[in-house]
């Protein structure tokens, strides 16, 4: 059965997350062949993905991306993403792969 799947994009710039970028698929597969395949195009979806904005404080201030770390760890950093799944319709658990882009080098495997 087809499924909507992402690569998602967190870009950081100095050490603080400034923005989510986002692309979006419909495949057919298990779980490894879906995460394979988003993993193999990373690199070039990164031009081509949906800007999104990154969330700031009361200050207008980029989150530091510790920080985001620390929400990742804790396996919250899905919430981060609301206005991206929301844009895209996905359903609740949606497959995704998250790529730093850390200072406009796509950190991808």
């Amino acid at each position: 059965m087809e499924e909507v799947i992402l690569n998602i994009y967190v870009v950081i710039e100095k050490d603080k997350v400034t923005e989510f970028r986002a692309k979006e698929y419909s495949r057919s597969g298990n779980d490894d062949e879906k995460i394979a395949f988003l993993k193999s195009i990373a690199r070039e979806d990164f031009e081509e993905a949906e800007v999104f904005n990154a969330p700031v404080d009361r200050a207008g201030n980029f989150m530091p991306y510790k920080r985001f770390a620390k929400f990742e760890k804790q396996g919250s950093h899905f919430q981060l993403f609301e206005s991206i799944f929301s844009t895209y319709n996905i359903p609740e658990n949606p497959l995704i792969c998250v790529t730093p882009v850390m200072d406009g080098e796509i950190l991808a495997s």
